[in-house]
């Protein structure tokens, strides 16, 4: 009979299995390396993004903390300009108000009476002066009573003088003076 040797054959198969277990080994390893490679470079790739988006939100935020600076400073100047604004309006009613007062007190004045004393302080006016008679007075305290500048008129006193040989009446009134409020709006 023959006899075959079959041992070299399956030592070969056996170096073959194991030549394709190593090669798929080294194959499978390459994979994994390659597929972690990816994972890490696509993490990276993210991660710059990510720090990109970053510096650009805290650069946004620099000038957007600048503008918001800005506003402040606007609206404090704002605020100054109106506080001048108000004080001017105050002003001008003011510096119309003395003239509008007297030009008032000189309509209320009628003829035959002078006015010698005019005192004003805070929101009262005490005026002395001479009339012929005592009608003078009393149409005075009438007009000052009418005028929208003056209230809560009243007679202090009136008394009989002779001067250059003429009798004349000399007399003190007391009066308000009518505050308006001015409205100043703020738009």
């Amino acid at each position: 009979m023959i006899k075959i040797n079959l041992l070299p054959v399956r030592a070969a198969k056996r170096k073959e299995a194991a030549r394709q277990q190593a090669v798929i080994l080294v194959g499978a390893i390459i994979c994994v390396v390659l597929i972690g490679m990816a994972i890490y470079f696509y993490l990276l790739l993210k991660i710059s993004a990510t720090r990109d988006e970053i510096s650009r939100s805290e650069q946004e935020i620099v000038e957007l903390k600048a503008k918001i600076g800005k506003i402040n400073d606007l609206e404090k100047l704002k605020a100054e300009v109106t506080k001048k604004l108000e004080v001017l309006n105050h002003l001008r009613k003011e510096r119309t108000g003395p003239v509008k007062r007297m030009l008032a007190l000189s309509q209320a004045v009628p003829d035959k009476l002078w006015l010698n004393d005019y005192d004003e302080s805070e929101q009262s006016v005490v005026v002395k002066g001479l009339a012929f008679s005592e009608e003078h007075i009393a149409a005075f305290m009438r007009n000052l009573e009418s005028s929208p500048e003056f209230n809560n008129v009243e007679l202090i006193y009136s008394e009989q003088i002779e001067m250059s040989g003429l009798k004349m009446k000399k007399f003190e009134i007391k009066f308000n003076i009518e505050t308006q409020k001015a409205s100043v709006s703020t738009k």
